[in-house]
């Protein structure tokens, strides 16, 4: 490629791409798969994902007329490449960086990004309404959807293909399924069965013979149609999309433009409901390190482009996750009945080291939050003891299942809520904003969140032995404190929290690792000469009434810190105290919890400087309440949002 003209630095947008001459798209795509590489060995993110699909997304643009057509990228992992020739590339080595690119698609960011995504099995039911509002508004531009192997997992993928076929909405969803190497049957003849099959040949005798069909006897009509979708089906394998309303083609080589381009070319021209293209193609594909890792670089940090060695700085503490994850084996070695379940993460959750010791007694249910959590709860009803390790932020995709299937009905799933609070690098759409908040609400809950990492082991021997109800243990993302891990874990008595500092004046009372920064809060305070003590709740349902009560009582100012939303910890305190007339007199209470905005991606400590949640904010709101000192409480709010 050294002798050739470079095509990449002549792409502003995609109608750049569409000029140049199909023979020219191999060379692109070459280019457009260094350059994603180069970009991702500086910024980290999601790598594997987007090389898999950097001929489909060349295919797409030249063949679709973007932006009027819509593409729907399923996750958005994959969408590097598409940022690229999407007029990003000169912003693509901000990925994830504050103020740059989101390492989703992001409506904000682009007209090429129709749909944000930051969880999977979105984007055919988005697409399925882009298309029936193209249809209500006469227009005639085309909807792709473009969805993952493993983002089918999820049952939401399959209710929105039943109602496309239901209505025979007029949208083309690309199946990327990259959980296979391209075999000698994705090859030639699959191609040359895909080009015949979507090609307008074989669609109008297809046609014809339906309407010979449909003069014949009944029972000749439906042996004529089970000839042809037999016929079909042995020929590509389409039989379930089929009986769902999609026309089938595929599978074909995702890798192979001269395969893709053809296809899609036909499919674009379908005037009749939708279509399914199963597309075959190598996550990691074109990059040998990507290649040969386990996970196909899904997620790294920024590495070394020759050697594909990752830059990996030495932790300081032990991340939450493995702790969690050594602790729930700790308890799994002296109770059978401990199982675990997770929703395709069992590497994010830690998970992944409980299956290598305990196989048998180790689920991974795919992308199905809401069967996670109602397959943890039949596990409950006969005994065993269920932790279902699922993120924050997906669990929120499985509440009415925590609602009906779990906390009504009183069953002891363990929850633990991994990557709770504001998460760096992966943005709002990750962020574990509001576990606490749609919990809280719930009775029958038992909820905990852990201030170090000591307190996870604890927590996480308490939930192993209590019975009673459900119960959700928080932690975030990231290392741990540095604190020593204890030899043998307590367990702790429900709904009772503990004083770290004694004071007098102030009394900050934490739930969750905000604990920390309240601790360093303490000690400025002290230093200019305001006593203060600090709490950690421990437990947010139930609250410890009599704690609180004292510290209510003891002290002039409370406020209450948590790493989440509105109608959370600080919530329920400030309600019990207004139960208990302790409102009344001359306490001053504040809730520092997360602002009403969504914060961008940025180094987790200054994304809680914006929230107001780190020492300095603490010290400034106490000072505010005493009236001392200078600090506006306007100027402490976060300003990203602007």
């Amino acid at each position: 490629m050294t002798d050739q003209t470079p095509l990449l630095d002549s792409i502003n947008e995609p109608a750049d791409l569409r000029k140049l001459a199909s023979v020219d798209l191999r060379q692109l795509a070459d280019e457009l798969r260094l350059e994603t590489i180069s970009a991702v060995s500086e910024t980290g993110g999601h790598l594997g994902a987007g090389l898999g699909v950097v001929e489909l997304t060349v295919g797409l643009h030249y063949v679709f007329n973007t932006p009027d057509d819509r593409i729907i990228w399923d996750v958005g992992h994959q969408a590097y490449p598409h940022k690229i020739l999407t007029g990003r590339r000169d912003r693509i080595r901000t990925l994830r960086k504050a103020d740059g690119l989101s390492g989703f698609t992001k409506r904000a960011e682009s007209t090429y990004d129709p749909f944000g995504a930051g969880h999977s099995s979105t984007s055919i039911s988005a697409g399925l309404g882009m298309a029936v509002a193209r249809d209500l508004k006469g227009q005639d531009n085309h909807v792709v959807a473009v969805i993952g192997d493993g983002a089918m997992s999820a049952g939401m993928a399959y209710e929105a293909m039943n109602n496309a076929g239901s209505l025979k909405s007029r949208m083309v969803v690309i199946l990327n399924d990259n959980d296979m190497s391209i075999a000698p049957p994705v090859g030639a003849m699959s191609a040359y069965f895909a080009r015949l099959l979507s090609g307008t040949t074989y669609r109008s005798f297809r046609r014809l013979m339906k309407d010979i069909a449909s003069h014949l006897p009944d029972g000749l009509q439906d042996k004529a149609r089970q000839m042809e979708e037999y016929a079909r089906g042995f020929m590509t394998g389409g039989t379930i999309f089929e009986e769902m309303g999609f026309y089938y083609v595929g599978p074909i080589d995702g890798h192979n433009l001269d395969h893709l381009l053809p296809v899609l070319e036909n499919v674009r021209n379908m005037k009749d409901g939708p279509v399914l293209v199963h597309v075959v193609t190598k996550k990691g594909h074109g990059y040998a390190p990507a290649e040969a890792s386990d996970d196909k670089y899904h997620g790294v940090s920024a590495f070394d482009v020759v050697t594909g060695e990752q830059a990996k700085s030495k932790p300081n503490a032990p991340s939450y996750t493995n702790v969690f994850a050594k602790a729930l084996i700790a308890e799994a070695e002296k109770d059978d009945a401990i199982v675990a379940v997770t929703a395709a993460m069992p590497s994010g959750t830690g998970l992944d080291k409980f299956a290598d010791k305990f196989p048998t007694r180790t689920f991974d249910v795919g992308i199905a939050e809401q069967h996670a959590v109602t397959f943890a709860a039949g596990l409950a009803t006969e005994g065993m003891k269920p932790f279902a390790a699922i993120y924050s932020t997906f669990l929120q995709r499985a509440y009415d299942q925590v609602v009906h299937d779990v906390a009504i009905q009183n069953l002891p799933v363990r929850f633990a809520i991994d990557r709770a609070g504001l998460v760096g690098a992966d943005g709002p759409t990750h962020a574990g904003s509001f576990d606490s908040t749609y919990l809280g609400t719930l009775p029958n809950m038992v909820l905990m969140a852990a201030a170090d990492e000591a307190e996870l082991v604890n927590m996480v021997a308490t939930q192993a032995a209590f019975d009673e109800h459900p119960t959700a243990l928080r932690y975030p993302r990231g290392e741990g404190t540095g604190v020593a891990l204890p030899n043998k874990p307590e367990i702790l008595q429900i709904g009772k929290g503990r004083v770290l500092r004694e004071g007098g004046r102030i009394c900050l009372l934490s739930y969750g690792t905000r604990a920390e920064q309240a601790l360093l809060a303490a000690e400025q305070l002290e230093a200019e000469g305001y006593r203060t003590s600090v709490v950690d709740a421990r437990f947010m349902k139930p609250l410890d009434s009599d704690l609180i009560l004292r510290m209510a009582r003891e002290h002039e100012i409370l406020l209450t810190l948590e790493e989440g939303a509105i109608g959370g910890f600080g919530s329920h305190v400030m309600n019990f105290l207004a139960t208990q007339g302790m409102l009344d007199g001359g306490l001053k209470c504040r809730a520092l919890m997360l602002p009403d905005n969504y914060i961008d991606q940025n180094n987790p400590m200054r994304m809680y400087d914006l929230a107001g949640l780190n020492a300095a904010q603490i010290v400034a709101q106490a000072k505010s309440l005493l009236n001392v000192g200078q600090v506006d409480i306007v100027d402490l709010k976060p300003k990203q949002a602007e």
